[in-house]
């Protein structure tokens, strides 16, 4: 078996290297500040943690302010520790405020590492969630649909007048003069449709309900087209 060939890149190497720099100066500034033993480990992680974290909300292109906002957090916490134990800080006198912001930063990084986590809008599975689910089933085949005669609709839009004429009781008989000759036109119409599919003359409720009027404008409509 021929041996993978093992490619040593540079820049890797590079970013390993500074890693475990900041990580050791973050150690040994928590280490000055008071937090000893496991304590001064996990500072160091807590902040390269949440870097990574920024830095993928930054990726996501999702809530950016958030991301840029806890990515300097971070940087300024790993820049500020290289910094301090570079000999401008005495680690063996820590002062008052260091040792405050040492202390109150795995407060920081817990909030700022759920607000990363939990903080940006799901929309991956927002089609999926949307889709009406399937009734199809394999389980038989379904009967042919039957065939009926659908008959087309009415326009509506025609008839300006019949909203007035239909506001009388459905109970009073209408006169043959209060029908519209434009409603008339389309009875007329509707009728001849019907006799030229069905051989036979059209009946009042057929054309009450193709029309959709009352049935004493119907019943005066038919007057006038016989």
């Amino acid at each position: 078996m021929r041996a993978l060939p093992v490619r040593v890149d540079a820049v890797l190497v590079q970013a390993l290297i500074a890693a475990a720099l900041s990580f050791a100066h973050l150690h040994d500034l928590a280490f000055a500040a008071g937090q000893d033993g496991w304590k001064a480990w996990a500072y160091p992680v807590s902040v390269d943690l949440l870097m990574v974290a920024a830095w993928r909300r930054l990726r996501s292109g999702e809530s950016k302010a958030a991301g840029w906002w806890w990515f300097l957090v971070a940087l300024a916490a790993s820049l500020g520790a290289n910094v301090a134990t570079a000999g401008l800080l005495d680690l063996d006198d820590v002062p008052a405020w260091l040792r405050i912001l040492v202390a109150g930063w795995p407060a920081v990084a817990f909030l700022g590492g759920t607000l990363l986590a939990h903080g940006a809008p799901q929309t991956s599975h927002a089609a999926t969630d949307t889709e009406p689910p399937s009734t199809i089933t394999d389980s038989a085949p379904q009967p042919p649909a039957r065939e009926t005669e659908v008959e087309p609709p009415v326009a509506v839009a025609e008839l300006p007048s019949v909203e007035v004429v239909s506001a009388q009781p459905s109970s009073a008989p209408v006169p043959s003069a209060a029908v519209p000759p434009a409603l008339v036109a389309l009875a007329r119409k509707v009728a001849d449709e019907h006799h030229a599919r069905t051989g036979t003359p059209i009946d009042t409720p057929t054309l009450r309900a193709r029309l959709g009027v009352p049935l004493p404008l119907a019943e005066a409509i038919a007057d006038q087209l016989t």
